[in-house]
């Protein structure tokens, strides 16, 4: 039985190839409907049982009937006459010792049937199905099955699509790359893959890709684009990463440039800048997001980032002005604190509906096509954080208090102060005064 030969049954094509060599700590692949995920994942997981003896691995979905259609029954067949699969535990018994053991959690305690248990590698299909919890749980047991003589470094595998519950924490940590506490950027590759990378799917099916063009216009990004910024709810629609996050640029001297903050210290305090170009398009070109800090610090922050600019106001929080939480000198508002470390500032217009409508005004494009409003690619939390904004469930021209809106209610400020176009100061020419320049002229007329 060790003897007969598996196989695979397509060529993998790219993308594919790219998933099956990488050893990344952490590797994601997808992010449309139609890239051959399913198969990437159980053909990868496969090889590496056959290649290593004793290799211990978890196969996982949401449920226990989409294990079954994406992976029990297809390694049923392929595996056939190679593999032992055992039916109580779902797992397939490799010649070698090695096992794929394929798994669900459909509730969210399920994970607690994996505890103390120990495998080399993981797969989790379809990623944003699972909650950001049960990632985390199950990341424990990624390690190897036998401490004393390591097989091979211990690696998880997602594949995924945009939506769902696990959306946030996926596109954290493969899209925006956005790390907290010990998380490493090199232990992060993600392999995007379209319906147009699937050779196979194209040609069974050709009307495939027709299907998805016809989508609603949210489901059409998510699933034939394989746009990360659209959830369902999403409040900016308008919202394109490609579109509104530019390059960062020398900002000429004389644009106008000002500042706006949404204060937090528990909750994050949110401080950008902004310049203003001659045709009024505003420009966020720096970011401040800090938790925890003392407002004379941010302040202090805030002057030292700004030096050399002529900043020209600062449009903050009302509650900046209340006295209560303050923790720097009792009696003191936050205003006052800002203004006496050096940030003199003004109280910005609070109207939240209004406001959310002019910041659309200033995503929607222009004549030139290109929106009124652009952001440097260094401001990583408001990039971060305007697709995952949503509608009140109560009130659906406001944003959801939910959301983590601290860097949007900054911006809003900042937009609602009514910024104006730069004027490029006019260059006037200082011609020295000569008091013989004319003096050719008096003489001539003296000599009538």
């Amino acid at each position: 039985m060790a003897e007969k030969t598996i196989r695979l049954g397509e060529e993998p094509n790219a993308k594919q190839v790219l998933f099956f060599k990488s050893r990344a700590r952490h590797t994601a692949y997808g992010g449309a409907r139609g890239g051959g995920k399913s198969w990437a994942m159980r053909t990868k997981f496969v090889m590496l049982a056959a290649r290593y003896d004793g290799i211990q691995i978890l196969l996982m979905r949401r449920t226990l009937p989409e294990l079954k259609e994406n992976h029990i029954l297809p390694l049923l067949q392929l595996l056939s006459g190679y593999a032992t699969y055992r039916q109580s535990d779902h797992e397939f018994l490799f010649p070698n010792g090695s096992r794929i053991k394929c798994g669900y959690c459909e509730a969210e305690s399920d994970v607690y049937q994996y505890q103390g248990q120990q495998y080399d590698v993981i797969g989790m299909e379809e990623a944003t199905l699972f909650t950001e919890a049960q990632r985390d749980f199950i990341v424990t047991c990624n390690r190897p099955s036998d401490a004393a003589h390591p097989i091979i470094q211990p690696r998880m595998y997602y594949t995924c699509n945009p939506g769902g519950v696990g959306h946030a924490w996926v596109k954290r940590l493969f899209i925006d790359r956005d790390y907290r506490q010990s998380e490493r950027p090199e232990d992060y590759v993600f392999i995007p893959a379209t319906v147009f990378d699937n050779k196979y799917l194209l040609q069974a099916d050709p009307d495939y890709v027709r299907q998805l063009e016809n989508l609603p216009e949210d489901l059409r990004r998510a699933h034939l684009e394989g746009d990360w910024d659209v959830l369902a709810g999403q409040y900016f629609r308008e919202w394109r990463r490609t579109k509104h996050v530019v390059t960062p640029f020398p900002i000429p001297d004389w644009w106008l440039r000002f500042r706006s903050i949404d204060w937090g210290y528990n909750d994050p305090c949110a401080v950008y800048w902004h310049a203003v170009d001659p045709e009024g398009r505003v420009y966020t070109y720096r970011e401040l997001y800090v938790r925890e800090t003392m407002a004379s610090d941010v302040a202090k922050r805030v002057v030292s980032l700004s030096e050399g600019e002529n900043v020209r106001y600062t449009t903050v929080s009302p509650d900046m002005w209340q006295k209560r939480g303050v923790r720097d000198i009792e009696g003191e508002s936050v205003a006052e604190i800002f203004t006496r470390n050096g940030v003199p500032v003004i109280k910005a217009d609070n109207s939240r509906e209004i406001g959310w409508t002019v910041m659309r005004e200033f995503m929607a494009d222009q004549p030139d096509g290109r929106p009124q409003w652009l952001i440097f690619d260094t401001c990583a939390n408001l990039i971060r954080t305007i697709p995952l904004a949503t509608h009140d469930e109560h009130r659906v021209e406001d944003v959801s208090g939910h959301c983590e809106d601290h860097a949007l209610e900054s911006c809003r400020y900042a937009l609602m102060s009514r910024p104006r176009p730069a004027r490029k100061p006019v260059e006037r020419k200082v011609i020295p005064y000569n008091p013989l320049a004319d003096a050719p002229a008096r003489r001539s007329f003296m000599n009538v």
